[in-house]
């Protein structure tokens, strides 16, 4: 199954899956992931010209589990618009 460009998910583990991206609120390159920033813009930082930013989402706390971290699909489905 494919996930579309900016959808926000929750993993149980501290590594970054292919084509994802830690919601960490660091700076991508606008030039690099073009569909995501025609997404997001700069809703989370940046200067829109050579980067933006991610959104910054703590990871939730388990007692058993450890941390749950959030990431962004960077690399899929273009959402249409119906």
């Amino acid at each position: 199954m494919e996930s579309f460009i900016g959808q926000i998910c929750y993993f149980p583990w501290n590594w970054t899956p292919r084509g994802w991206a830690r919601c960490n609120g660091q700076f991508l390159a606008v030039s690099k992931y073009m569909a995501l920033y025609s997404l997001i813009g700069i809703e989370f930082g940046g200067d829109g010209r050579t980067t933006f930013a991610l959104p910054k989402i703590d990871p939730i706390s388990t007692a058993k589990s450890g941390n749950i971290y959030a990431y962004i699909c960077l690399d899929g489905i273009f959402p249409g618009r119906s």
